[in-house]
C-alpha cells in the first residue's frame, strides 16, 4: 500500500484531472495513451499518490484540450499570485531548450530565493 498522499496541491490536481477527464468522456487508459504515459501512472497522479512533472503536465494538459498553465497552478508549480503569462516559472517551463532537469533546477532554486527574501527585511539599494 502506498504511504500516502504526496500534498495537498497534487491532491486537488489529481481530482481536477480526473473531473477533467470524465468530462471529456475519456477513460483512465484512453487518457494516458493519449498523453503518451502509462495508466499506472496517470492513475496515481489522479489519487494524489505521484507529482508529475512540468512536461507530463504539459501532455496530459495537450490531450484534454485544457491549459497547462492552469494545471501548473493546481500542481503547485505555479502560483496563482504570479497570474498568467508573466510569471517567472511559466517563463522557465516554457522555454522548450532547456531540459526537464534544468526547468526544476531554476525553479527550486528560484523558489528558494523567494523563501530567503520573504524571512528577511528589504534592503536598501546600493549605489
Amino acid at each position: 500500500m502506498a504511504k500516502g498522499k504526496v500534498g495537498t496541491a497534487v491532491g486537488s490536481l489529481g481530482d481536477y484531472l480526473r473531473e477533467q477527464r470524465t468530462a471529456a468522456s475519456l477513460s483512465l487508459r484512453q487518457l494516458a495513451e493519449q498523453a503518451g504515459v502509462s495508466n499506472p501512472y496517470l492513475s496515481q497522479i489522479e489519487r494524489g499518490l505521484r507529482k508529475p512533472s512540468a512536461e507530463v503536465l504539459q501532455q496530459i494538459a495537450k490531450a484534454l484540450r485544457i491549459s497547462a498553465e492552469q494545471l501548473y497552478v493546481r500542481a503547485g508549480i505555479v502560483s496563482p499570485e504570479d497570474g498568467v503569462g508573466g510569471s517567472v516559472e511559466l517563463a522557465v517551463l516554457n522555454d522548450s531548450a532547456l531540459t526537464e532537469r534544468q526547468k526544476q533546477s531554476l525553479l527550486d532554486i528560484y523558489a528558494s530565493f523567494l523563501a530567503l527574501n520573504a524571512g528577511q527585511p528589504e534592503a536598501a539599494p546600493q549605489d
